[in-house]
């Protein structure tokens, strides 16, 4: 009996199988031998495949016929036959009591010079004779090319994921299921063999109705462009975002003003908090523009694969786009859509339903052009049309050499350059801890809400202690969790330092020598892996900023700022209220306080190790902040506020951001609302927007730590293929502002008996109100601009002792060391703890003040 179902088999039975003039994978034809075999569950094996078009023109669907019908369909099922064997007739012998490759024997191809010579099978003519009765209402002979129903299939289709779908143009397609046009019934039919009766049904064929495929009417450019053809899955941003794209490629039929002009329609752009100034949220038409548009250049042939579409970003306003359209063009004169497959018809792609999600959407196929068009086509009631986009877009080769290339970017560094999750992340620590045993550790600080640890890189030549004399530097990013930058950077530094150590570069070298570094990626890493997931694209602007609680890390720090200005109001500092190590207010230790633990974990972490310089990286701008963060007028939105260290702040920012290269182009544009390059992208972190127990005044306040925070970038989460290029933007300024903790004065402060260093001792500098104390080894480093000092070192129980310090312009710190004296009382308590004799000196001195004290 013939097997016609896919899949089956029984003992004995043999299955003869059609060769529909299939072309394999090498481009050699199968002879064809007719129908059998093909239909019955083996899905849309006769469907043809759209094969790629030159820019602009229509799709090619390949004639059916024998030499065009595609060898391998993809989407077949499992187990499906597929003619072969030239010759026409295929028999395949299954073993019994089943199915499946175990029962069968293996097909070999016979070339077609060796015809196959074999006795005929009375079983093969009974066949023969149905399948000749069945032929003429077929409409087909056996073996008859180029005239198989299998060429009749519609062509497959690609919706746009979520797109709208057009009304489909023709009433003539076939109902659901039936792909190949044709209805279905089945036969009896009785083969005898072997005196055996087999009963099997199979599919017949029927003449199939007059079915009418509609193709997509797509204009053709007259200057299309015949590009390599190959399309490349998953391709990056164009650049709006990052401003890669610059403001003359942009381009609109009308705008409101200049603030909502083209070069405002970037993704993920903010306005200022007042609306109809020069800093507007997004690209907005006019309101009679019944037309309206959004156009891109991206200055050479792309290949354009996806869009992503925001509302307008306002405080006072809402307005987004609903649907829109896409055109592209090479010349911006002639123009062609982006069509359904399914209807022919303009494909109009839903947009989005708030001002700050944002919507994806991938084109129905790839288009290669210069130019792309988004046409807004209907937008929130009583708003305009207002939107701000990315471009998903691929580079295409130029073989004529028709345009300039792009600048190449990227960088020579061998590190791993891509985003990294919590399992990513460890695992790349855990390999830089493999490759460079002797000057890393790897330590954890804490866990966060859902149990991740918060990893800690370690760098110096002794690992895991504090060496005296030796400052300790520490790196911090990931507090606001969907700013992926920083992330990425600390892991590319630590990469970056163990092979550039372990080449011998003197730079890193000394810089690891001199120095214990602390790279803490990730302070908020739940919040990454959420943002993480969503993708860099598709993450907006706050989703995964905040810890898995719901609490902004960089708000979540005791406020050390409020006590002390009312202390220093009250005239109580430094007398009574010190003006440094400001202990925790009484509600902030409270079991009941709202702290994160990754807060807890990093306060703990700073009253272990004495840091000297730290810096946050953030991402969103590019500008370099600095303490203080918090106004010092209540409720005031943003107001100067500097600190007693105002010109060691300031130098810091200014070293970060005169060495990073984004910061340093004359031509780069503002980010968002506020152009930074006025000032030299540097800004006091009050007169920015007031920040109340931010982690920088905090470290300011309660420990020894200068910190600044450094925003790396306009976009908060870049793409990989953008990651090269950050590197080098930050590289040097990363190595440069670490080297700055030699800058100021360093020394030891020690017992004048005992030569042992005093722990906690205080060190003042003459006409700055604010202090730092020494480690508990005695050691201590203030950073000071170059200038002549006066500094007083103190300690419970010892004298205290002044000395001049020059800090000149010279590398390094300059020694700056003190030798304290016992106060007699001091002395005297020790003693008496001890149970020692008293010296004569000390036992008259204490009878005179007993004498003049009765």
């Amino acid at each position: 009996m013939v097997a016609a179902h896919c899949g089956m088999g029984a003992s004995g039975l043999s299955e003869i199988e059609g060769a529909e003039g299939l072309a394999d994978s090498k481009g050699q034809r199968m002879s064809e031998a007719g129908e059998l075999g093909t239909a019955g569950g083996c899905g849309d094996l006769g469907r043809p495949r759209h094969t790629s078009r030159p820019l602009g023109g229509p799709p090619r669907r390949l004639r059916p016929g024998p030499a065009s019908v595609p060898s391998r369909v993809r989407g077949q099922p499992a187990g499906c036959g597929r003619a072969e064997a030239a010759g026409g007739v295929r028999r395949r012998q299954e073993g019994a009591g089943g199915s499946g490759a175990a029962g069968r024997k293996r097909r070999t191809h016979r070339p077609p010079s060796a015809p196959r010579v074999s006795t005929p099978d009375p079983a093969m003519w009974g066949l023969l004779l149905v399948l000749a009765a069945f032929a003429p209402a077929v409409g087909v002979g056996l073996g008859a090319p180029g005239t198989s129903v299998l060429g009749l299939a519609p062509p497959a289709t690609t919706e746009a994921p979520g797109s709208t779908p057009a009304p489909r143009s023709s009433p003539a397609q076939p109902p659901a299921g039936k792909d190949n046009g044709t209805s279905e019934r089945y036969v009896q039919i009785r083969i005898v063999k072997k005196k055996k009766v087999i009963m099997k049904k199979r599919k017949k064929l029927t003449r199939p109705r007059p079915l009418v495929t509609t193709r997509p009417p797509v204009t053709t450019s007259p200057r299309a462009l015949d590009f390599p053809e190959e399309q490349e899955a998953d391709c990056p941003p164009l650049g709006l975002e990052s401003l890669r794209v610059s403001d003359s490629q942009l381009e609109a039929s009308s705008s409101q003003s200049f603030g909502l002009g083209p070069h405002r329609g970037r993704l993920n752009i903010q306005s200022g908090l007042e609306d109809d100034d020069l800093y507007d949220g997004a690209w907005c038409a006019e309101q009679q523009d019944t037309e309206p548009w959004l156009q891109v250049d991206a200055r050479n042939p792309t290949r354009f694969s996806g869009i992503i579409t925001q509302g307008r970003n306002s405080v006072w306003r809402y307005d987004w786009v609903t649907s829109y359209k896409v055109q592209f063009s090479n010349d911006s004169w002639t123009w062609w859509g982006s069509r359904n497959h399914s209807s022919g018809m303009d494909a109009v792609f839903p947009a989005n339903s708030d001002p700050e999600t944002p919507v994806l959407n991938l084109l129905p196929e790839p288009q290669v052009a210069r130019f792309i068009r988004l046409l807004p086509q209907t937008w929130l009631q009583g708003g305009a049309s207002c939107l701000r986009a990315e471009i998903l877009a691929c580079p295409v080769s130029d073989p004529n050499g028709l345009f300039p290339e792009a600048p190449a970017v990227g960088s020579s560094d061998p590190l791993d350059f891509r985003h990294h999750n919590y399992k990513a992340m460890r695992k790349l620590m855990k390999h830089v801890n493999e490759q460079c045993p002797n000057i890393t550790r790897v330590y954890s600080i804490g866990k966060s809400h859902q149990g991740l640890k918060l990893y800690v890189m370690e760098m110096s030549d002794q690992p895991g202690e504090h060496e005296l004399g030796e400052p300790e530097v520490r790196y911090v990013a990931g507090m606001h969790g969907n700013e992926a930058l920083g992330r990425e950077l600390l892991l590319l530094l630590m990469q970056f330092l163990c092979h550039e150590f372990l080449r011998g570069d003197p730079r890193v070298t000394r810089l690891l020598t001199e120095t214990r570094i602390h790279l803490l990626p990730s302070m908020n890493p739940d919040g990454y892996e959420t943002a993480f997931r969503r993708g860099s694209e598709l993450v907006g602007w706050a989703e995964g900023r905040w810890n898995q609680q719901g609490i902004d890390l960089n708000h979540n720090f005791a406020d050390l700022n409020t006590p002390l200005w009312e202390a220093e109001d009250d005239g109580l500092v430094p007398d009574s209220v010190p003006n440094h190590h400001l202990p925790l207010p009484t509600y902030y230790t409270l079991p009941n306080a709202t702290v994160a633990p990754e807060t807890r974990a990093v306060i703990e972490w700073m009253k272990r190790i004495p840091f000297v310089l730290s810096a946050n990286l953030h991402g969103g701008e590019l500008v370099v902040s600095y303490p203080f963060d918090m106004t010092r007028t209540p409720w005031a939105a943003r107001e100067l506020t500097p600190t007693p260290d105002d010109a060691v702040f300031r130098w810091l920012s200014t070293v970060y951001a005169g060495t990073n290269r984004a910061m340093q182009d004359p031509d780069r544009r503002p980010c968002h609302s506020q152009d930074f390059s006025l000032h030299g992208n540097v800004i006091n972190g009050a007169d920015w927007h007031t920040v109340p127990g931010s982690m920088n005044d905090f470290s300011y306040l309660h420990t020894n730590c200068f910190e600044v925070t450094v925003e790396l970038s306009c976009d908060k989460f870049p793409h990989e293929n953008e990651l090269p290029q950050e590197w080098e933007n930050n590289k040097d300024a990363l190595l440069t502002y670490l080297e700055q903790v030699r800058m100021g004065i360093s020394g030891v402060v020690r017992d004048k008996d005992t030569e042992l260093g005093i722990a906690d001792a205080v060190i003042a500098v003459d006409g700055i109100n604010h202090d730092v104390t020494t480690a508990w080894a005695g050691d201590y480093w203030r950073l000071l601009t170059p200038g002549d000092y006066l500094v007083t070192a103190s300690a419970e129980g010892y004298n205290t002792a002044t000395r001049s310090c020059r800090v000149t312009f010279e590398e390094g710190p300059v020694p700056c060391n003190f030798r304290l004296t016992k106060t007699p009382k001091q002395r005297l308590r020790e003693l008496l703890a001890a149970g020692a004799k008293l010296p004569p000196d000390l036992r008259r001195r204490l009878e005179r003040l007993r004498g003049q004290k009765n």
